[in-house]
């Protein structure tokens, strides 16, 4: 988010702007990213911010959003937010991931597992908003070390974590 954006997002939603830009660490100025050829491309238009709609370009995905509560929105009912869209998307693709990791170790992988994402938002050490991210895995039938493996190797195929790695923190439990 920049500052600009936050300014807007403050004025829109009356919260306080807590929005500071960090300095880049050497760590994150030397950072590697990784080019890709697209075989997917998933294309949405948000209007109005946290208090408007968003809507993906095939008309497929269309939802009304609302600034929860805690951070000083409505959080009108039937609403919802980017932190509940962000932990849908990633518990489903690390959901994808965890079939492809037990493919590869071999794992019947039960038809009844499920992952939970729970998502934060909140301060960072800079005094700007920042998330995390808890993935709760359970895999009945399977047993916990068998469903760890296959948790940690999931953890570095999934786009979502690959994306997330170094940048916010990603915690796994197997349930």
């Amino acid at each position: 988010m920049t500052a600009a954006i936050a300014r807007v997002f403050a004025a829109r939603s009356g919260a306080q702007m807590l929005y500071r830009a960090p300095a880049l660490s050497t760590a994150a100025a030397s950072r590697h990213f990784t080019s890709i050829k697209p075989i997917y491309t998933a294309e949405a238009t948000a209007t109005g911010g946290r208090n408007g709609r968003a809507v993906s370009s095939d008309k497929v995905l269309d939802v009304e959003l609302t600034l929860p509560k805690a951070l000083g929105g409505p959080g009108e009912a039937g609403k919802t937010n980017p932190e509940q869209l962000f932990a849908a998307g990633y518990s489903a693709c690390f959901q994808g991931a965890m079939g492809l990791a037990a493919s590869k170790l071999k794992v019947k992988l039960p038809e009844t597992n499920t992952v939970r994402a729970v998502v934060h938002i909140g301060k960072d050490s800079t005094g700007g908003l920042g998330l995390s991210v808890e993935l709760h895995v359970s895999a009945p039938g399977l047993d916990k070390e068998t469903t760890q493996k296959v948790v940690d190797l999931a953890h570095t195929i999934c786009p979502y974590s690959r994306a997330t790695k170094d940048n916010i923190e990603v915690k796994l439990a197997v349930v």
